[in-house]
């Protein structure tokens, strides 16, 4: 039970952290479907982090184009199932890394379909659309990079320290 509150207190942080002011696209929301695949049980791994976002929107302001960011966040969180039984840095990394160019094509792409955008409904105004994005992208990869680091970093810290957050105890390393 512990491990839980513990893994619902790091969501939720993540999650009002976006209220904070912060530089466009550098956000905890790779680093909290990532997490939410990895540390909760899977009837909790979407709806959490999902959640923690739609509270977070509310504040924020709910805007145009969120079903793409949700889109994406969800696939994200298929990403952290995956990583879930492929832990280590290098998969975290790549999975990171993963995240932040999924969220990049879907959102994107999102923008492009739009009819509030003046890009051309065809394969150049797509990659138009993809080109402009691709400053957003740096933040994106910073900000993902950032967030998972101190996610994953603080929970594994607190297993060290605390054990029974553990999900799996006994396989512990002394």
């Amino acid at each position: 039970m512990a491990r839980y509150g513990f893994t619902f207190i790091l969501i939720l942080l993540a999650a009002l952290s976006r209220l904070l002011p912060h530089p466009p696209n550098f956000a905890p929301i790779t680093a909290l479907a990532l997490f939410g695949g990895v540390y909760l049980d899977r009837k909790h791994t979407f709806i959490v982090p999902i959640a923690a976002m739609l509270i977070s929107d509310y504040f924020i302001g709910f805007y145009t184009g969120m079903m793409w960011v949700y889109a994406s966040f969800t696939a994200i969180g298929f990403i952290g199932l995956w990583l879930r039984n492929h832990r280590g840095v290098v998969q975290t990394v790549g999975a990171t890394l993963a995240g932040s160019v999924l969220f990049f094509v879907v959102t994107n792409f999102g923008v492009w379909i739009s009819s509030q955008v003046s890009y051309p409904h065809n394969f150049a105004g797509l990659v138009e659309c993809y080109v402009a994005a691709i400053p957003f992208f740096r933040n994106t990869v910073l900000g993902d990079a950032l967030y998972v680091t101190a996610m994953f970093g603080l929970y594994e810290l607190a297993v060290k320290f605390i054990p029974r957050l553990s999900p799996h105890p006994k396989s512990l390393k002394a």
